[in-house]
């Protein structure tokens, strides 16, 4: 991969002036030579078009787009990237931080295989008790040349702990990450991440490159963060699947043999039965501790 190459580090932000300083110094921090900064605020109300102005003057790699109206959360997060010119994109967290090396080993590791669309690394996560928890991905599924397998193996990871592997915050090659449709819905994220896994092999690199925060969000809340009507947070399993399954039909998969769209349909399933049964544990276990209040 040449040293010369240009990676967009794409950060969406509404009103995070007390939170930018340190993103932003963590990636003007990398250690590959050829990096720009695209900031996309989404009609701030406080002092981050002023910071970020500052920012994009004091420093050439910085490029600074402000939407005049709120876009919503998704469509500032698309827009982040689209408006990037890097042949590798990365988005990144209004509170996140990079180590130095982040992009530089993430492009060592496409530089090993034309096929290659993403990257992903260990990401360490700091919970609101201060706790920083992280887990190495072991598995080489996601690297296979079989689509259904990947998929089926991303499918797999979205039941397991979020601290495993995160591809919404890799590194990917611009044209899966600015041409693969999306939609607002609740879990987009993770249905991005299989239609990433069906579009081409991953990479992953075993070790911490990235920080970023994490807190558990009650789904209604996402809902409202999102701006989609609030009974999708009762449906969201079924949509979810409904989503998937639409794609495995659709013609972004018409290369899939009627095998393979059969293995691809029952891994829906089988994560679909899944977290149902999941869901109506956690509202069995609620009615239970209702009840013994009355």
């Amino acid at each position: 991969m040449p040293s010369s190459e240009l990676v967009s580090i794409a950060l969406p932000v509404r009103n995070g002036a007390d939170r930018l300083e340190g993103v932003v110094r963590s990636v003007l921090a990398q250690d590959h030579p050829d990096v720009e900064l695209v900031i996309s605020d989404n009609a701030s109300t406080d002092r981050t078009e002023e910071l970020c102005r500052d920012l994009a003057a004091g420093d050439p790699r910085v490029v600074y787009h402000r939407h005049p109206e709120n876009v919503g959360l998704l469509n500032n997060f698309i827009h982040a990237a689209r408006i990037s010119r890097g042949a590798f994109v990365r988005w990144i967290g209004d509170d996140d931080r990079l180590d130095p090396a982040c992009v530089s080993r993430g492009l060592a590791e496409f530089a090993k295989d034309e096929r290659t669309i993403l990257v992903t690394t260990q990401v360490a996560y700091t919970g609101p008790d201060g706790v920083v928890r992280t887990a190495a991905y072991d598995g080489t599924a996601l690297a296979s040349g079989d689509p259904v397998e990947r998929f089926t193996e991303m499918l797999r990871l979205l039941n397991e702990s979020h601290l495993i592997i995160d591809p919404l915050y890799g590194m990917l090659r611009r044209e899966p990450a600015t041409g693969i449709p999306r939609r607002n819905m609740l879990r987009e994220d993770e249905v991005f991440a299989a239609k990433l896994a069906l579009a081409g092999p991953w990479a992953h690199v075993n070790e911490v490159l990235a920080h970023r925060n994490w807190r558990q969000e009650r789904i209604s809340g996402v809902a409202r963060r999102l701006d989609v009507p609030a009974w999708q947070s009762r449906l969201a399993n079924t949509l979810q699947c409904r989503e998937l399954l639409a794609w495995v039909r659709g013609p972004a998969c018409a290369g899939l043999t009627a095998g393979q769209r059969r293995r691809a349909r029952a891994a829906v399933l089988k994560m679909y039965v899944r977290r149902q049964r999941r869901t109506v544990a956690h509202r069995s276990r609620k009615l239970l501790a209702m009840a013994r209040l009355v």
